[in-house]
């Protein structure tokens, strides 16, 4: 078997993942498929945090400037977020993976808040960790926040998983002529207006040196063959 490519990565899940063709909500059978993934990755002695998205909930930016502020729609989104990450936890944890869910939106009595000390004890305890609440500020999306807890935690890259298998010169459900790029700088990305990630999540991603693996959450086992090379995706990195 071949080895893993990376030793501790942050995978960026999406809401819209966990909702499947309803679109809104979220898919059991979705879930479990990806908590299976998530299960057999760690196995492999990949250490793993997860950031989830909250689209398939709420999403602040629709509230803007109709009675709600973007802080509060903002805020709204990330309470999104943490609904999302018990359910991803609760079903790692059926599968006998020690996993803990940490909140940048303090609220003890539904999961730990979020510290980098309390996280890196919780990796170093062998647990997948769950980081929920967004960065816990407004006006930042969670693929920033992936990459931001990826550069906090030593991560050695970030895996965005998406429902296609990389990044492509244009949308390929509406355009049959689209390429596939095999890999990406974050410069390329943004000058090409690729929106893979938005370009706070870019900047911070350059600065940091930490690589984007773009790649489909569609297929079984699709995080541990990008880990393992064999995965179709597309590096973003320099």
């Amino acid at each position: 078997m071949t080895e893993p490519v990376y030793g501790r990565v942050i995978v960026k899940l999406s809401g819209e993942a966990l909702a499947g063709p309803a679109g809104f909500g979220v898919d059991q059978s979705i879930v479990e498929r990806i908590a299976a993934d998530i299960a057999a990755t760690h196995r492999m002695g990949v250490e793993i945090g997860i950031v989830v998205g909250g689209g398939n909930i709420f999403r602040g930016v629709e509230v803007s400037g109709r009675g709600v502020s973007r802080p509060t729609g903002d805020t709204m989104g990330m309470l999104a977020t943490v609904m999302n990450s018990l359910v991803i936890e609760a079903a790692v944890a059926r599968l006998g993976i020690p996993v803990q869910t940490f909140s940048a939106v303090p609220m003890l009595t539904v999961c730990d808040p979020f510290s980098r000390q309390r996280a890196l004890e919780a990796i170093a305890k062998g647990r997948v960790v769950v980081l929920a609440g967004g960065t816990g500020n407004p006006y930042f999306t969670t693929d920033t926040t992936a990459v931001l807890r990826a550069a906090e935690l030593d991560c050695h890259a970030v895996l965005k998983a998406t429902n296609v298998d990389g990044v492509y010169s244009a949308d390929p459900k509406l355009d049959k002529s689209a390429t596939r790029y095999e890999r990406l700088s974050p410069r390329e990305a943004m000058e090409r207006n690729l929106k893979v990630m938005d370009t706070t999540a870019f900047a911070l991603a350059r600065e940091n040196r930490m690589p984007i693996i773009v790649f489909s959450i569609r297929e079984t086992g699709a995080i541990e063959a990008v880990l393992r090379g064999t995965g179709r995706a597309t590096i973003v990195a320099d």
